[in-house]
């Protein structure tokens, strides 16, 4: 077994990192992004805006409490999630400051917008190769 180093890091580095941790995966920054939006949803709400599992959800919003990105309020049998808008201005302050001191050159910049994905079928590279038997090749379609 190897041993783990444990730096001591100052408050503000440890709470971007779990801020970071927390907003680490897509469906938690969609959660974010509707609730920035919309500040005031239930997890019904936002189930209904993201087609995933009500429990999925739910665990999306648990690391988002536990990182302390989101306040939690009953109402009755309605939890009411809202932004903790303290921690989003940590976030902020540091990445103005950070990216204040990169320069990015124009002709690297690019948006989600301008950028072309090249969407393939979830199993086409999977069709070229017949795992089940390895003696049987899948004919190509011509282009």
């Amino acid at each position: 077994m190897g041993v783990t180093k444990h730096l001591n890091f100052d408050i503000e580095t440890k709470a971007i990192g779990n801020i970071c941790k927390a907003l680490g995966h897509p469906t938690r920054i969609q959660i974010m992004t509707l609730l920035w939006k919309r500040d005031n949803r239930t997890c019904g709400e936002i189930v209904q805006l993201i087609p995933l599992a009500q429990s999925t959800i739910s665990k999306h919003l648990l690391e988002l409490k536990k990182a302390n990105l989101v306040n939690i309020k009953n109402e009755g049998k309605k939890t009411i999630y809202t932004i903790e808008v303290e921690k989003i201005e940590i976030l902020k302050k540091y990445l103005t400051s950070y990216l204040s001191t990169i320069e990015i050159s124009e002709q690297n910049k690019s948006t989600v917008l301008a950028t072309r994905h090249n969407i393939k079928s979830r199993n086409s590279y999977l069709k070229q190769h017949n795992y089940q038997f390895p003696d049987k090749k899948i004919k190509q379609l011509a282009v």
